[in-house]
């Protein structure tokens, strides 16, 4: 019998080739990936990586190569110069990024920069978007003001696309919750040599792999459900390409949205318990709105639509959301003074932009976004227990109900 201790896979080759070579080749699953995928970028024997505050970095005496002689900047993740060009709690974080979204993980100070930084390395000529986050709508906006982008409508993508341009599409959308067809509109896209890039804000790994249908770039709002503690501001974008990855990284200091060190260490504690939150988010937010669904006769005077994937019936979306809905779902009430009203009556629900944390939140969607159904109200589901926010939801609807 052979006996070892697992600390690393170099050590497991020098002690049992044969088991390491066989471990190599196992699957690693998610929840193990999320706390052991950056053991390799340990620089300190401490446990839980520190909080690097440093921006700038001694160079390394054995490593005095000009910067114009650098084939790379692979070099930094071990030898990092300053904070806006890379750090190792960024370096982990596109360890861990890129072993979890199976790709090449760039990442960003926030998820529209993420958008922003697509746009910039792939300069489409024209942007196809449908219902998407405003932020990024106000990025295609500027564009279009200042480089002449086309905008277009999904609707045209037969019409008027061409190669080089981006087909974004976001889905789960946001707000409403529900999901579009990721393999047709990929299908469409490169008929017409266009490039897809989703945005799975709302359904991360392990509810949805956005690559299984064929996109080309995916993107993350890492300040949502990877972060999941309402504390960080964070975005990722995941390629295909090495070569593209190091590219985005090359803009990225120049545009300096490299992610903040103390924003990386935040992502890097949330990464740990990511699969065990996401999990329970979507249970309880398919049972919450199980609930509002079954029981939506008796709130006529002020329920009016329910949106979520779960109450979809096209085939894609379970096999899409194989994982799992995603925790976000939308209602829309009768007039707008409900939806004033209606946060205000909630006991475990917090009256807040953003989505993904373990408190559960309540928006007036209006109040942030300029574009949307000023009766529409977003609903993020956190990790408390599912009949609490049921009660507390059929509580403040049946309020609302009696008054009318």
């Amino acid at each position: 019998m052979i006996r070892y201790t697992l600390n690393t896979r170099s050590h497991l080759l020098k002690v049992a080739p044969r088991v390491a070579r066989q471990l190599a080749t196992r699957p690693i699953h998610l929840s193990t990936t999320l706390i052991h995928g950056d053991d390799k970028d340990n620089r300190v024997s401490d446990v839980a990586p520190p909080i690097n505050v440093t921006t700038t970095f001694r160079y390394d005496p054995n490593d005095l190569i000009p910067w114009s002689e650098r084939e790379n900047l692979d070099f930094m993740d071990k030898t990092p110069i300053y904070s806006r060009l890379g750090h190792p709690n960024s370096t982990r974080l596109e360890s861990i990024f890129s072993e979890v979204l199976n790709g090449h993980a760039v990442i960003y100070s926030s998820g529209v920069s993420a958008f922003f930084a697509a746009m910039v390395h792939y300069n489409p000529k024209r942007l196809f978007m449908g219902q998407s986050y405003h932020g990024c709508r106000a990025i295609a906006n500027i564009l279009t003001r200042n480089y002449n982008v086309e905008q277009h409508p999904l609707e045209d993508i037969e019409k008027y696309a061409q190669k080089g341009d981006i087909v974004h599409l976001e889905t789960p959308v946001n707000p409403y919750g529900t999901s579009l067809d990721i393999s047709e509109f990929a299908r469409r896209a490169h008929a017409k040599g266009a490039l897809l890039c989703v945005d799975s804000t709302f359904a991360p790994p392990p509810l949805q792999d956005v690559w299984e249908f064929d996109a080309d770039i995916v993107m993350h709002s890492a300040t949502k459900y990877f972060g999941g503690h309402s504390d960080l501001l964070s975005g990722v974008l995941v390629v295909k390409d090495e070569d593209v990855a190091r590219q985005l990284r090359d803009d990225r200091i120049y545009l300096g949205t490299n992610v903040a060190n103390l924003e990386s260490y935040l992502l890097l504690r949330s990464l740990r318990t990511f699969k065990m939150r996401i999990e329970r988010q979507s249970e309880n937010a398919t049972k919450v709105v199980k609930f509002l669904n079954d029981n939506k006769g008796k709130f006529g005077n002020v329920l009016d639509k329910i949106y979520h994937s779960s109450l979809q019936t096209e085939p894609f979306v379970k096999k899409q959301l194989k994982g799992g809905y995603d925790p976000v779902f939308s209602i829309t009430l009768k007039n707008k003074e409900q939806c004033k009203k209606f946060p205000l009556l909630l006991k475990y629900f917090h009256h807040a932009t953003s989505l993904g944390g373990i408190e559960s939140l309540v928006e007036w969607r209006a109040m942030t976004d300029p574009y949307i159904d000023q009766t529409l109200i977003r609903i993020s589901i956190g990790c408390e227990d599912a009949d609490d926010l049921i009660n507390d939801l059929s509580a403040a609807l049946n309020k609302l109900q009696d008054t009318n």
